[in-house]
């Protein structure tokens, strides 16, 4: 049975950000993007803090194992390590291969340390997106191509499972893992299609329950999904374009980042980071194992 919970939301963060993403819990505090101007943030009792800043759009980051302060970045055209004193060492730039002007988008590490992002054209063509995973040498391998606007991917805690959407076509697809390889195990399945006007599935992230979190642009809502795929919950948000969710690994409470992007009239809760009281808990970001 779904759920419709409205509970009240707070602004956790008023950036007036064009389009805040990526919203992670890593190295003991939340850190977001704000994709369009290439900013990092972290966020800890003193506010926000801008951790780097790329002269590219600036997708999403995983912590680097062994290396605090150093993040893997899903940025510009390809793959990037952004270190703590502020350089860049670009990994491969594989979306410059493409036809069209286009750029990576959102990205996460997995349980076995890969780093999985996807991209897509700038103006949005059908089919020009990809997804790509970095190995454990760097090396970025295009896993899945055909797609359009790429988003996710989320997780299960054994890696074994990898949840992913295509937010212009409107649909979550589910894969197997392997987590030796990193291999899909077949092709992806259709996991979940909200239905018309429920939006579009962007940023996701998987609860200690195993259930899946979904961010619905253009519908103002936060959708939650068992692992065979039933709709549990609707929770409404004070924005029409959420964008990622992440859950408090100790608070039952959900992060969700907004965007003014393509909206008429935004009020401070567009282009913010907010807060939701929820009935369950997420886990840190995994990290990218450079080995």
């Amino acid at each position: 049975m779904t759920a419709t919970a409205a509970p009240a939301a707070t602004v956790v963060v008023d950036g007036g950000y064009e389009l805040a993403e990526g919203g992670r819990w890593a190295d003991g505090r939340y850190v977001y993007v704000d994709i369009l101007s290439g900013r990092l943030f972290g966020l800890d009792a003193a506010g926000p803090a801008r951790l780097a800043c790329l002269d590219v759009p600036l997708g999403a980051v995983a912590p680097v194992e062994g290396r605090p302060g150093t993040w893997i970045a899903a940025a510009g055209t390809g793959i990037a390590l952004l270190s703590a004193g502020g350089t860049v060492e670009w990994l491969d730039r594989p979306e410059d291969r493409t036809p069209l002007p286009s750029r990576m988008n959102d990205g996460v590490a997995d349980p076995a340390g890969r780093f999985w992002a996807g991209s897509m054209a700038y103006d949005g063509t059908h089919r020009a997106g990809s997804l790509y995973r970095t190995d454990h040498d760097g090396t970025v391998v295009r896993v899945l191509d055909g797609l359009t606007i790429v988003n996710g991917p989320a997780f299960s805690a054994d890696g074994t499972i990898m949840y992913f959407a295509d937010t212009a076509a409107g649909t979550i697809f589910r894969c197997r893992v392997d987590p030796g390889s990193g291999d899909l195990s077949g092709d992806p399945e259709t996991f979940a299609r909200p239905a018309e006007g429920e939006g579009g599935p962007d940023g996701m992230t998987v609860d200690v329950e195993g259930c899946l979190w979904v961010a619905m642009w253009g519908a103002g809502t936060v959708h939650r999904y068992h692992p065979d795929g039933r709709l549990l919950r609707v929770t409404t948000v004070p924005a029409p374009h959420p964008t990622s969710v992440c859950l408090h690994p100790t608070e039952n409470r959900l992060l969700v980042t907004t965007a003014r992007y393509g909206v008429k009239d935004p009020t401070r809760t567009s282009g913010a980071v907010l807060g939701i009281p929820v009935p369950a808990r997420g886990t840190a970001a995994c990290s990218w194992h450079d080995r």
